[in-house]
């Protein structure tokens, strides 16, 4: 088994990396329930996007937001061009922060430079203010890079300047530390996996250093050992599942955040996700 994985893993680095035609997903309407990612660089909207892609395809108005390009000024171009075209293989329309995304998205900005800091907040602000999303993403506070904390909380303190009757849930992800208390576990079939790691294919600069998209399955197949004990309890049943990516659903009303609902939710590639609206 352990030379067939290798063997696997080996083998799959031959593959052309970004050339898929973009995927075919429902026209979604006026009326149709929106979701939008924070994704702190290009790419996680890939490696986070399990739930994102299932509910597009149940005609939910999928947005990526950019909210940075990278810290590296002279790559901006090159990863802002990749983002493009796999939001575009996701059917996923791209919203970017500023010209080239935002700069200083950590907490040194937050402690040492308020001035830039609140400016940040207020095109995060401008976005919700303009989309008023049902529905969004943002990295857990523990997840260890320092961008993806900063994201969480650059977009919270946004969320605390919208007006009083604005509510949408938070869903909040994970990648480089794993979230302490998710509550929700979504399956992946085998062609969602396939379709997320050809997405993440086409960020070709970062892939090609060092080809991460090829370790989401055993990272997905980690996550159901880890969901089966986290959000269905310890000694529970785990499900049958091979791959899932684990959340945390979070409503903010009135200002405050609170649990969407009480316990955890296995979610099968079958079941209908109705119940995060």
């Amino acid at each position: 088994m352990v030379n067939a994985f290798e063997k696997v893993f080996s083998d799959s680095k031959k593959i052309e990396l970004g050339n898929e035609s973009p995927l075919s997903v429902p026209t979604h309407t006026d009326d149709s329930h929106k979701m939008l990612i924070f994704g702190p660089h290009p790419d996680d909207e890939c490696i986070i996007g399990a739930l994102p892609l299932r509910l597009r395809k149940e005609n939910v108005n999928v947005k990526n937001v950019a909210v940075t390009l990278g810290s590296n000024v002279s790559e901006r171009a090159r990863r802002l061009g990749e983002l493009k075209d796999a939001c575009a293989y996701l059917n996923w329309p791209l919203i970017l922060c500023g010209d080239e995304g935002l700069d200083s998205v950590n907490i040194d900005c937050l402690m040492e430079n308020r001035e830039l800091w609140e400016a940040n907040v207020d095109v995060i602000y401008d976005i919700l203010k303009r989309e008023r999303p049902d529905s969004i993403t943002i990295p857990n506070v523990e997840d260890a890079n320092s961008t993806h904390v900063g994201v969480h909380m650059l977009v919270i303190d946004a969320l605390e300047k919208m007006d009083k009757d604005f509510e949408c849930n938070v869903v909040e992800t994970e990648f480089w530390g794993a979230n302490r208390s998710p509550n929700l576990m979504v399956q992946s079939s085998n062609e969602e996996v396939s379709q997320l790691i050809t997405a993440l294919s086409f960020h070709k600069g970062e892939v090609a250093r060092n080809p991460y998209h090829l370790t989401l399955c055993p990272w997905m197949m980690d996550n159901v050992r880890r969901g089966g004990e986290l959000v269905g309890g310890q000694g529970g049943a785990v499900p049958d599942f091979t791959y899932a990516t684990l959340y945390r659903c979070l409503k903010f009303k009135d200002g405050e955040l609170s649990n969407l609902y009480d316990d955890g939710k296995f979610v099968s590639s079958t079941d209908n996700l109705d119940f995060l609206f």
